[in-house]
């Protein structure tokens, strides 16, 4: 009777019976590598920080992961990319009703640097708030401006093709 190796010792791994082979066990899909910090409850954490007006990046630093991290979770696990597209829109809430909040001046209250905050939101939301124009050029009644090219080569030496006598 072949030897058959026990799976106890060996997390991850299944004996194949009658054959003495250890093989990976398929109800784990991430067999080797380090296991992934990704839980769940991120999900109302990165929804919490949204509505604090915190970005994607600060988001990453207060779940303690990297930038990277948090773009492989988004495309990994459908749950926290619908959270985080639902953060991204309290955080632009949360930048606008601090702007409606300062935009009038109060008697002794704060002032908004309009600027500032212009520049910020359109640095944050660019599709929203990017002050971009885009211009086109073209012919005549929106014609364009060249139908074709047409290259001549010109012989700079007409004498070479003289017959001398």
């Amino acid at each position: 009777m072949p030897p058959v190796a026990t799976a106890l010792s060996i997390p991850n791994l299944t004996p194949q019976v009658g054959v003495g082979e250890l093989v990976v066990a398929k109800n784990n899909p991430n067999p080797v590598g380090r296991p992934t910090l990704y839980d769940p409850s991120y999900c109302d954490k990165v929804l919490e920080l949204g509505a604090k007006g915190k970005s994607f990046e600060q988001m990453a630093a207060q779940l303690s992961v990297s930038y990277r991290t948090l773009c492989r979770w988004r495309d990994e696990h459908e749950d926290f990319c619908h959270a985080l597209r639902e953060a991204q829109a309290l955080e632009c809430a949360w930048w606008e009703d601090m702007a409606q909040s300062y935009l009038v001046e109060h008697k002794e209250g704060k002032k908004l640097n309009t600027g500032l905050w212009s520049r910020s939101m359109a640095a944050r939301f660019p599709k929203k708030y990017s002050e971009r124009v885009r211009q086109e050029i073209t012919g005549a009644d929106g014609a364009p401006l060249l139908k074709g090219v047409e290259i001549t080569f010109v012989d700079a030496d007409p004498t070479r093709f003289i017959e001398s006598d």
